[in-house]
């Protein structure tokens, strides 16, 4: 850092302003954003990428590692850097949705995390989470590869970006929530190498985290779980009538039995997250229907009524209580 001589004069001191900025914009331009890639937490599917067309040997191992860090990204925090020889793979997690990216070791923190962040407010503005949660193919989203590539060129041209984000509020932001540094054995296997440590923060991840529970939600849940009691006690007598009469329908005590497992299931669905949820829980609710539907003959219609609102209440609760996730705050 250059010091100004205090009998300096006015042009000295421009002189000075002047020279000191183009050293630092000098060392900037010697570190890039390299590649960057957004993908789905639960599974790691690749969902957009930059297309690149490096032929770097050293670039093309990291971004192994990337594909291998993306099928992991549930077991860390939301926040996390990787060093990998003379590159950094830095990503953010939020909303289900993980975003990663690959610069040079010497490219600033408070920099890749900025440029994470304008990854991630884009896509959630493109993108909502139904459209996420049905992608099957790979790279479903590869139209941002177009808004990936112009956000690169800013962020690899720190003249662009003096007067478009406030590197103050980052710096702090960075300080007051650094980011977890991670290794290989972090990843549990990498490369080749199995090193089969157990996660330190499984569970923690803000994809796997729901809304806090409502009053509704309790109430469906204990209601689910006596409805699911109640056609568990009515199986057990089914059992011990079909042993004392042989011509007793056993259909009766599987479909008791499958609309305990549907009720139960459903209060599971609704305390965890899981992959389709929502899909899962309208499959349970149907086979509380058809189980009822084939009850009929052994419950009255208020007790049929009872059942599937019950289960209809329960898959209400399941739909409105959604994964939640902290989206990192840079004040930008």
């Amino acid at each position: 850092m250059k010091t100004v001589p205090g009998d300096a004069t006015l042009q000295e001191i421009n002189y000075f302003a002047v020279s000191s900025e183009c050293v630092e914009l000098a060392s900037c331009m010697m570190s890039m954003v390299l590649f960057a890639s957004v993908v789905r937490v639960v599974d790691g599917l690749p969902l957009s990428a930059s297309t690149d067309y490096e032929q770097d040997k050293g670039l093309q191992e990291t971004k192994k590692q990337v594909k291998a860090l993306s099928k992991k990204l549930s077991q860390f925090p939301d926040r996390c850097t990787l060093k990998a020889g003379q590159y950094n793979i830095n990503f953010t997690c939020s909303l289900g949705v993980g975003y990663l990216m690959v610069c040079t070791e010497t490219y600033p923190n408070v920099l890749a995390f900025c440029f994470l962040d304008e990854l991630q407010r884009e896509f959630i503005v493109t993108y909502d989470a139904k459209r996420v949660n049905s992608a099957v193919r790979p790279y479903s989203f590869i139209e941002l590869d177009n808004f990936i590539q112009k956000t690169k060129q800013r962020f690899n041209s720190p003249r662009s970006l003096s007067t478009k984000i406030n590197l103050a509020d980052m710096q702090t932001e960075i300080k007051l929530r650094p980011p977890y540094q991670l290794s290989p054995e972090d990843l549990g296997s990498i490369n080749g190498f199995s090193y089969h440590t157990p996660s330190k923060y499984k569970g923690i991840t803000p994809s796997q985290q729901l809304d806090p529970v409502t009053l509704p939600g309790i109430v469906s849940c204990v209601l689910s779980i006596l409805c699911g009691g109640l056609n568990l006690l009515r199986g057990v007598h089914a059992i011990e009538s079909t042993i004392q009469n042989d011509d007793e329908d056993f259909n009766y005590v599987i479909a008791f039995f499958l609309g305990t497992a549907a009720c139960l299931y459903q209060c599971s669905l609704f305390t965890y997250f899981s992959v389709w949820r929502n899909s899962k829980s309208f499959l349970a609710f149907a086979l509380i229907c058809l189980s009822n539907m084939y009850l009929y003959e052994l419950r009255n219609m208020w007790q049929i009524l009872f059942h599937v609102t019950v289960g209809a209440f329960m898959t209400l609760q399941i739909r409105l209580r959604q994964p939640q996730g902290k989206a990192p705050d840079y004040n930008v």
